[in-house]
């Protein structure tokens, strides 16, 4: 049995995205079109645990997804080097506060499974071929950090973390998820340009939270893959 899962395909040089456009995270990539949806699909098992944490009903256990390819965007050199940054057309759309509540439950459940497989894994971080990667709380503040420059994208103001600061860690958090849930920043200084650069410009809510969720789970999924 099959369930139609509306999809977006993001096409760089070197490297396809595949994300289903109703469950932000749920975003996998592969050197083409066909590998992309492929690997995307074998991640649905994985992704359920994020769906019954926000408490939403998602693929039945053995239920098979046959993905509705709804656009094909042109990627860049963010989509080579490894994300997602292409802004699909639905995600321009206004959004509803049904929508809005859904994704934010989406987001809360994202940090949840990544705080559970980091509490449970161990700190040093199986090594790739030639020794690279990160350990265990260097993939953790890598994520904060990266959180931190796109909160800024979303109009919240800029702040400096520890990742060992676990309540304000959360706190951060809770309040990137109530800027999409409210549909609206907290007030600060917009964001300033660099060294005579413009500004980044800002980014759609349901963009930033599906490029949130997918920099999350990318994460979390690669603690789970290197604990083993």
């Amino acid at each position: 049995m099959t369930r139609a899962i509306p999809v977006y395909l993001e096409f760089g040089a070197k490297r396809v995205f595949a994300g289903a456009l109703e469950w932000p995270g749920w975003c996998r990539s592969g050197k083409n079109e066909e590998q992309a949806l492929a690997t995307l699909e074998t991640y649905a098992d994985r992704y359920r645990v994020v769906a019954e944490l926000a408490g939403l009903e998602f693929l039945a256990v053995g239920e098979g997804l046959e993905p509705a390819v709804l656009e094909r965007l042109d990627g860049d050199a963010t989509t080579d080097f490894g994300a997602p940054g292409a802004i699909p057309t639905a995600d321009l759309a206004p959004m509803a506060a049904e929508d809005r509540a859904r994704t934010a439950a989406l987001m809360r459940a994202c940090w949840d499974v990544l705080a559970s497989v980091a509490a449970d894994a161990p700190p040093t971080m199986r090594k790739g071929p030639r020794g690279g990667g990160r350990d265990r709380d260097a993939i953790v503040e890598h994520v904060l950090n990266a959180e931190i420059a796109y909160a800024r994208r979303l109009g919240c103001p800029a702040r400096t973390l520890d990742a060992s600061d676990l309540s304000s860690v959360r706190a951060f958090r809770l309040e990137l998820a109530d800027v999409i849930a409210e549909g609206s920043a907290p007030p600060g200084d917009p964001p300033r340009s660099r060294g005579g650069r413009p500004p980044a410009e800002p980014w759609p809510p349901r963009y930033a939270a599906r490029r949130i969720a997918w920099h999350v789970l990318d994460h979390a999924w690669e603690i789970e893959d290197k604990s083993e």
